[in-house]
């Protein structure tokens, strides 16, 4: 049975929403070779991607474009089953993908039922919440950014609970990122 993993990029005030730019994996200035080796292990490990339409067309119209991808995202996203969570969208137009139309509940757990290993999702926080609010996810891992906005949306808004987790481990990087990985106890 594969597992469902939740994976971030979150400041530590617990925003995940992309505005203001304080996220970049490829800013020149700042070394990340040892982030993008450890999200290349994660990548080995996933055998399908999970997202929300709107994330799913934000990367789209990017990611199959990049023939220089030095982070390794191109090649698993070339690699993995795409799913996509929308009640609107048609053709997904990006190989490898599946629209998933049905009630989310049993469309994930349709999935997690399949044979593989995980299910990783990112951004997609409408479809995040959802999953979370399911109790369908399985892994957090959150790369806590040494960043205060603020505001913006948030991974765990008021109102979001989630049962016991268990810290499975952390991880410090040179450019001020941690890792924390938590499971979520059933």
């Amino acid at each position: 049975m594969r597992r469902l993993v939740v994976t971030e990029n979150i400041t530590l005030d617990g925003v995940i929403d992309a505005a203001g730019y304080w996220f970049d994996p490829n800013d020149p200035d700042v070394d990340q070779s040892d982030i993008q080796a450890v999200t290349a292990e994660h990548s080995a490990a996933a055998d399908a991607f999970l997202t929300g339409r709107v994330t799913f067309e934000q990367m789209r119209s990017f990611w199959p474009k990049q023939v220089d991808d030095t982070t390794g995202v191109t090649d698993y996203l070339n690699r993995v089953a795409k799913y996509v969570v929308s009640s609107t969208l048609g053709d997904p137009e990006w190989a490898g993908s599946t629209v998933l139309r049905g009630p989310l509940v049993e469309e994930i757990t349709a999935l997690k039922s399949q044979p593989g290993v995980e299910i990783v999702t990112t951004g997609s926080i409408t479809l995040v919440h959802a999953l979370i609010a399911a109790g369908l996810v399985d892994e957090f891992r959150l790369f806590v950014y040494p960043v205060v906005l603020g505001t913006g949306a948030r991974l765990f808004p008021d109102g979001r609970a989630v049962s016991a987790l268990t810290l499975q481990e952390v991880r410090h990087f040179r450019s001020g990122v941690v890792l924390l990985r938590y499971a979520v106890q059933e």
